[in-house]
């Protein structure tokens, strides 16, 4: 092994020479006559291809079952005969189905991901309760109207996820408006004793507080259990990494499939002897050097060979229905079988609405997937810098182009800034745009968070796409409690998300920004 002082700090071992000259195929030269050929047999005819999107790996949609629990009640003479609430016949109960139709229909509406709302089922019995308890369903969402204490415990499990929705003045006012807290949450003393429930749960009135809660249980449900391909296997930043991909597997429930980089060799050995691939590349390459605002900067044979790279790693995600890909060692072990850097084609796959990471890092890697998920949008792994006077700066060089889902940054295709080789892309960020940052923990026990703004795009001699954020918030906090390594990073403020996911897996959230307004929209 030999000592690499790249942007990560890692070692990298050096690549055998029986296993170089099986994935040059004879040397770099063999590589540009391929390419050649295939460019004189391809002649004209060859149309601009959507260089972006091969994979489609599906979602699991959320499942959401809305309950209405409620109880009328019967005069009595001289005693106490009814409970809060404006529920007093039928009729009451009638209109307020109506009113909850229409709302899960808004809910529906105002979701951006994918989402089964069941019908809406009453419940004002514990029989029924324990019946509709047994009904699959990924989140309960409860209309705890004036239903009675062991009916709602009925319907709160530690095996599912739960809203209480309670009403102030978005409807009648409900029962539970009143004693959510004490009698649920706290049992009639002053220590909280509902499993499944606590108070980030409650809803009271507003729509908009259920869908982002729904969202983080999305994130959740495509996150836990997923699967990721590891090129060159999985692994972990520093000496307090090494731990992480039994950690991903634990508490994530990751399924990581890895690939060797024999197998990688022996399939862009292939892929090298099929003109129709190489086309295919070449073509894809062209389009998208011709997407406005992209300028070469670097050899063309670069980008094309990134484009045949990530023709082999889509057909990877295929195989294994894995919607994330990462690579490791990826400053130097992948080049000479490629003969190019992974850089641009991570960025390609992210652009295409997948996922793909550099450096095989689990540290950082299950932030990435939930972050995504969350947002619905590419995310960026990157080196964070020393926080400084309210900035700091963030740089790699695998950067997605179509940081907002849909619109290509500006972007300069440049080597890979610590080999000097390869391709990879400086995007140009959109300058104003509110940003959220992770920075998970080497245990996974705590992670940090915060908003910001990116303020320019410099060109320091670091790794290509790099960013100066204007950190929203106590930016010595923020010094004072980094920890692992790596950061991810997305367009928009998506903090509370975030922290309200990472609750229902036990794992703290630090949110340096908490109390600022951020900026919802992308």
């Amino acid at each position: 092994m030999h000592n690499h002082t790249g942007c990560c700090g890692c070692h990298i071992p050096a690549l055998g020479r029986r296993t170089f000259l099986a994935a040059m195929g004879g040397g770099a030269v063999g590589m540009t006559a391929l390419f050649s050929k295939a460019a004189q047999s391809v002649g004209e005819g060859i149309g601009p291809l959507a260089y972006e999107r091969r994979l489609d790996i599906p979602r699991k949609e959320l499942v959401v079952q809305p309950i209405l629990n409620y109880h009328l009640f019967q005069r009595r003479e001289q005693t106490s005969w009814r409970p809060w609430g404006g529920f007093h016949n039928q009729a009451d109960i009638e209109q307020e189905k109506k009113r909850i139709q229409s709302e899960l229909a808004e809910i529906t509406k105002q979701s951006d991901f994918s989402i089964k709302m069941l019908p809406l089922e009453e419940v004002s019995s514990v029989e029924q309760a324990e019946a509709l308890a047994k009904k699959p369903a990924d989140v309960r969402l409860i209309y705890a109207a004036t239903g009675d204490l062991s009916e709602i415990e009925k319907l709160i499990s530690t095996d599912n996820n739960t809203i209480l929705f309670i009403r102030h003045k978005s409807g009648p006012v409900y029962l539970w408006y009143e004693i959510a807290h004490p009698r649920l949450l706290r049992k009639t003393v002053d220590v909280y004793g509902q499993p499944g429930l606590d108070t980030d749960d409650v809803v009271v009135d507003k729509l908009e507080d259920v869908v982002w809660r729904l969202r983080s249980f999305y994130a959740l449900k495509n996150t836990l259990g997923s699967k990721i391909v590891a090129v060159g296997n999985a692994s972990g930043w520093g000496a307090g990494g090494q731990a992480a991909p039994r950690i991903a597997v634990d508490k994530w429930k990751l399924d990581i499939q890895a690939v060797s980089y024999d197998d990688l060799a022996q399939r862009l050995g292939a892929a090298k002897k099929d003109n129709d691939r190489i086309k295919k590349a070449m073509a894809r390459a062209d389009d998208y050097l011709k997407t406005s605002g992209t300028e070469l900067q670097t050899d063309r044979g670069f980008v094309e060979r990134s484009f045949l790279l990530t023709d082999v790693f889509e057909d990877l995600m295929l195989e294994a229905g894995a919607p994330a890909i990462t690579v490791n060692h990826c400053m130097g072990t992948i080049m000479p079988i490629c003969e190019t850097t992974a850089c641009l084609t991570l960025s390609v796959i992210n652009d295409s609405g997948e996922m793909a990471f550099c450096e095989s890092d689990f540290v950082v890697i299950p932030s990435g997937l939930l972050l995504h998920h969350i947002s619905g949008l590419p995310v960026f792994l990157q080196d964070p810098t020393y926080p400084h006077h309210g900035t700091v700066t963030v740089a790699h060089c695998t950067a997605p182009r179509k940081m907002d889902g849909e619109h290509p940054e500006p972007t300069l295709i440049q080597t890979h800034f610590e080999s000097d080789y390869g391709a990879a892309p400086k995007v140009e960020m959109k300058l104003g745009q509110y940003v959220t940052v992770i920075d998970p923990d080497f245990e996974d026990e705590k992670w940090l968070g915060f908003g910001g703004t990116i303020v320019d795009n410099p060109n320091m001699d670091i790794c290509r796409a790099q960013i100066d954020i204007d950190i929203d918030g106590d930016w010595e906090r923020l010094v004072a409690e980094m920890r692992g390594f790596h950061w991810m990073l997305c367009y928009g403020d998506f903090r509370q998300e975030t922290g309200y996911a990472l609750k229902k897996l036990g794992i703290d959230w630090v949110d340096v920004s908490k109390g600022t307004e951020g900026a919802r929209t992308v």
